[in-house]
């Protein structure tokens, strides 16, 4: 007698409130590739205190609604539930969130695209995932980029969704670090390490950063790290090569970077010395893949972490087996 065993959907009331948390938690750590319902409640911590010490708290409700909109988006579609189990749902929603306030003016309209938008990055996601597993690579952050450019540049046309900030909204203050570097004052050069990881979530705070360092030291020390090691290097980079103090003092150079270093130094390959090359040429990649994207980019619209996708897909793409591991970049949560 055949028995055929039939596995029940789970839904969010089954998992009840604690574990629906840990999901969307799960999600925000998932912006650095951390599975980690602690690593995302430090992101948050970071996200709400840089938000807040800026002045500007709609990025951190923001940043909250779109992670609850591509999240809920993943349990309504039926997707993969394992995926919904890693938090893999949420990272593009809450980089959604913490866009569109910063770009996009306070009004019902920006709040209503804000929720398209973030729910529109769970398929999309799913979409590019499913035509790039043919060359065993991830879509990353791309379906919140595509998506966001696509509002923003609407936006020109859509006087609804008006008061565009200019893309280095926040060089009004902390004049006093433009020329940091040439002093060589090791506290303030902290400061741009961390500012570079707290770019990660289009937050100007060096305590955020801190926090959000704190958050991967929690899962992963060779996470930890390589954001410093790739916010430190890419932001030496820029300013060897003369790129713009301000963007650097704000760590505008350094947070895509960041994310490339954590990809290609402990996610994607075992930390070693042959990957530890690897990664430090990923680091400076990134930095001319930035540069070149802020020359060509239309005015008023944001890189966002476009250059650590595409730096990032450079490298995955030959399916080197640096570490012996497998050359099968599709997913990293089954790799940990």
């Amino acid at each position: 007698m055949n028995i055929m065993v039939v596995k029940s959907q789970t839904t969010i009331s089954d998992r009840g409130f604690f574990g629906f948390a840990k999901i969307l938690l799960r999600g925000a750590g998932q912006v650095m590739f951390q599975g980690s319902a602690w690593t995302g409640l430090f992101f948050l911590v970071g996200i709400f205190w840089g938000a807040y010490s800026s002045h500007t708290p709609l990025v951190a409700w923001g940043a909250l609604l779109g992670l609850l909109v591509s999240t809920f988006t993943g349990f309504i579609l039926n997707m993969p539930d394992e995926e919904g189990e890693h938090g893999l749902w949420g990272f593009n929603g809450i980089l959604v969130g913490c866009a569109f306030p910063t770009f996009l003016g306070n009004n019902i309209w920006m709040w209503l695209s804000l929720v398209l938008c973030a729910g529109l990055t769970t398929w999309v996601r799913t979409g590019m995932n499913n035509m790039m597993k043919q060359w065993k690579i991830n879509s990353f952050t791309f379906p919140f980029v595509a998506c966001t450019w696509i509002f923003l540049l609407a936006a020109h046309a859509m006087h609804g969704l008006a008061g565009i900030h200019e893309v280095h909204h926040a060089h009004h203050h902390l004049q006093h670090m433009q020329h940091i570097l040439f002093t060589g004052d090791v506290r303030y050069m902290a400061e741009v390490v961390l500012r570079g990881v707290s770019q990660v979530f289009l937050i100007d705070s060096w305590v955020a950063g801190a926090f959000m360092l704190l958050g991967l030291l929690v899962c992963s020390r060779w996470a930890f790290v390589w954001a410093v090691i790739g916010s430190a290097i890419s932001s030496l980079t820029a300013f060897a090569l003369g790129a713009p103090m301000g963007s650097i003092a704000h760590g505008l150079y350094a947070f895509s970077a960041v994310l490339t270093a954590i990809a290609l130094g402990s996610t994607f390959y075992r930390p070693c010395w042959r990957t530890a090359l690897w990664a430090l040429l990923g680091i400076v990649t990134t930095v001319f893949v930035q540069a070149a994207m802020n020359t060509i980019m239309p005015h008023g619209i944001a890189t966002l972490t476009a250059p650590f996708c595409l730096t990032t897909w450079i490298f995955l793409l030959p399916m080197l087996k640096i570490d012996k591991q497998s050359a099968d970049h599709s997913s990293w949560h089954r790799r940990k």
